[in-house]
């Protein structure tokens, strides 16, 4: 795994993220067959968590992935308080329980392991791998990579309609774009894998089956636009 990672960064990137997207599609379509929600996905994503922490630990490679403290105190970058109202997106239109209380508990747990295996493989491994060609580049192809990828939901059995499916690649796109920002400037990925486990799970509580097309758009761009607002300012105030 090591000789693959130093001979071509790039591709083992890729693997990752192609193993990743695919074998969480199925777990979660063979969960669904079974009864039971993320029944199969949340071992399976231990797995890979349990993967790449034994790696990166062998390899000294934590802090080259930001799973170490930022560099820039929290109150240069406003606490993260932009970062709580992203978490509280989902319950903007009121709280629901969807699922029985062990599906909920297996949600809630995939989850976690989904924004520490993304926030890796997306800030981690492809950031890194990239900007060493061109940082501009690597924080483009890594925001757009991060936001296009949710297209998957449309065809993996979720139930995502066109519209909401849409709107979810927009906003995470402006989200991606923050998380580098904050990865590039702070050296620690900690509060973008906090975030993003804390976001998607928060998702088994959103109501979504009060909300219309309209609210779906305005939510959208109210997520966007704290995240491109956030984005800007860590760049404006921070140093290079």
């Amino acid at each position: 795994m090591q000789k693959f990672y130093k001979k071509h960064e790039l591709w083992f990137t890729l693997s990752w993220i192609i193993f990743y997207v695919g074998a969480v599609s199925f777990a979660d379509e063979l969960s669904r067959t079974i009864g039971t929600e993320k029944l199969v996905t949340l071992p399976l994503l231990l797995a890979m968590c349990a993967v790449l922490l034994i790696w990166m630990n062998r390899n000294n490679l934590f802090s080259t992935f930001g799973l170490c403290k930022g560099s820039v105190p929290s109150s240069k970058v406003l606490w993260y308080i932009p970062l709580a109202a992203l978490i509280s997106s989902n319950l903007w239109f009121g709280l629901r329980w969807n699922l029985s209380v062990h599906e909920t508990l297996l949600y809630i747990g995939s989850m976690i392991y989904v924004g520490f295996v993304e926030e890796v493989i997306f800030r981690g491994l492809l950031f890194n791998a990239m900007c060493k060609d061109g940082l501009k580049s690597a924080v483009i192809v890594s925001s757009l990579t991060f936001g296009i990828g949710h297209i998957v939901n449309l065809f993996n059995g979720s139930g995502a309609q066109l519209a909401s499916n849409l709107c979810q690649v927009g906003y995470t796109i402006a989200i991606g774009f923050l998380f580098v920002v904050l990865f590039l400037k702070t050296g620690s990925l900690i509060p973008c894998i906090v975030t993003h486990s804390a976001v998607n799970s928060m998702s088994v509580f959103a109501n979504e089956g009060s909300i219309t097309v309209t609210q779906e758009i305005f939510s959208a761009i109210a997520i966007a636009v704290i995240a491109l607002a956030y984005a800007v300012y860590l760049l404006k105030k921070l140093p290079e």
